[in-house]
């Protein structure tokens, strides 16, 4: 897998727990991350006017302003239309998650938050800004297995080991991790990966999805009986 340098990097914290914007900031700044923090979102769509960080981490859930309604606000601003936004949030929050995509958010971490992953999903991310390729990092259940998808190489990573995949394979697994959260129904997943190529079937997808979940191994892939599939952090 390729190696990746970056120039120093601006990260803005905005969450109204000092524990958690302390713990971030020690642990990006030991990375050599320029790391400000505002504990709401009001302070934080100040500071981020004057600093223009290339990273928002964003709790969802704070008093007076939440992180959507936060986000919203900051992808109005015109010199912020280059910040990547990552959303804070606590495990199960499914319908922050979606509020949250629908809002602009680029990414999710969970919490409670794990150094060593929180590293690596935001070398990731700005892994993706800056090669400009349509890499998708999932972080599985157990938090444990980083998953990297690259659509312009082609190829998929899991842990750093590469992962090969015939091309319906590929563009399957690159549909579900488009959207994180979002339940892709069969309909749409027909449509989109095999078009008007001539199908046998639901049948053909859950074959593709059985040996999906047997390279990439783990819980990533979930079943919404009835209605499809989705990938969850």
């Amino acid at each position: 897998m390729a190696n990746f340098t970056f120039m120093v990097k601006t990260i803005l914290i905005i969450d109204d727990e000092l524990d958690i914007r302390v713990l971030l900031k020690y642990n990006l700044e030991k990375e050599g991350y320029v790391v400000l923090e505002a504990p709401n979102g009001s302070a934080g769509i100040e500071l981020a006017k004057t600093s223009k960080p290339d990273l928002i981490l964003l709790d969802v859930m704070m008093p007076d302003m939440d992180g959507i309604e936060t986000c919203e606000l900051i992808k109005t601003i015109p010199e912020l239309q280059g910040t990547v936004i990552c959303f804070l949030t606590a495990r199960g929050e499914d319908y922050s998650q979606l509020a949250g995509y629908e809002a602009g958010a680029d990414d999710y971490i969970v919490k409670p938050i794990k150094p060593k992953l929180l590293i690596s999903k935001i070398a990731a991310i700005f892994r993706r800004a800056e090669s400009n390729v349509s890499d998708t990092v999932v972080i599985s259940e157990n938090q444990q297995n980083i998953l990297i998808l690259d659509r312009e190489q082609y190829l998929v990573y899991k842990d750093n080991q590469s992962i090969a995949l015939p091309r319906k394979e590929f563009e399957l697994l690159a549909l579900l991790m488009s959207k994180i959260g979002k339940v892709f129904k069969r309909e749409e997943i027909l449509k989109t990966v095999w078009g008007n190529e001539v199908v046998v079937g639901d049948r053909t997808i859950d074959v593709h999805i059985r040996k999906l979940r047997m390279k990439i191994g783990g819980d990533i892939i979930q079943t919404v009986k009835g209605v499809g599939y989705k990938i969850t952090l």
